[in-house]
């Protein structure tokens, strides 16, 4: 619906390209999401932050989609959520899992330069399919302080 309004109603819809949108979103925000892009496969790229969801398996999504989660989370722990997101993913897929080292669920509502390196590259480039952001995503990251995990399909767009 909120893309709807942006692309079609709000004062700002002509300086959007319909064509080019992604979704990101944190806590239930992050499972919305998934179900946009559950519903929405023209979307080129979704990131769920520290997700929440009842529905733990999205085996239709055909969105490229870097799940973010947090090793802290208590709200919506790794093991229940964004590992079984990730997991459930086609194998086809671009697909990455972050797990942040040291998060909690509410780490994606201040500044944080992992979200913000892994996240923009993301982005970039699967909605404006800018290859050049791929060299932050693959080769994988390797657990440091910030990232506890790292999973995904490199190369990425074959």
């Amino acid at each position: 619906a909120a893309l709807d309004h942006l692309t079609r109603r709000s004062a700002v819809r002509d300086r959007i390209d319909a064509g080019r949108l992604g979704v990101m979103g944190h806590s239930m925000g992050g499972g919305g999401t998934l179900e946009a892009a559950k519903t929405r496969p023209s979307l080129k790229a979704a990131v769920p932050l520290t997700g929440w969801n009842t529905d733990k398996t999205w085996p239709e999504i055909k969105t490229p989609t870097l799940v973010i989660g947090a090793d802290g989370d208590t709200v919506a722990p790794v093991a229940t959520h964004s590992e079984p997101f990730y997991e459930s993913l086609p194998g086809s897929l671009d697909k990455a899992y972050l797990e942040l080292n040291g998060a909690t669920h509410f780490t994606p509502n201040t500044s944080n330069t992992t979200i913000a390196k892994y996240g923009i590259a993301w982005l970039k480039r699967f909605v404006d399919d800018d290859t050049r952001y791929e060299q932050f995503l693959c080769p994988l990251p390797r657990p440091d302080l910030t990232i506890e995990e790292y999973r995904g399909s490199c190369p990425l767009g074959s």
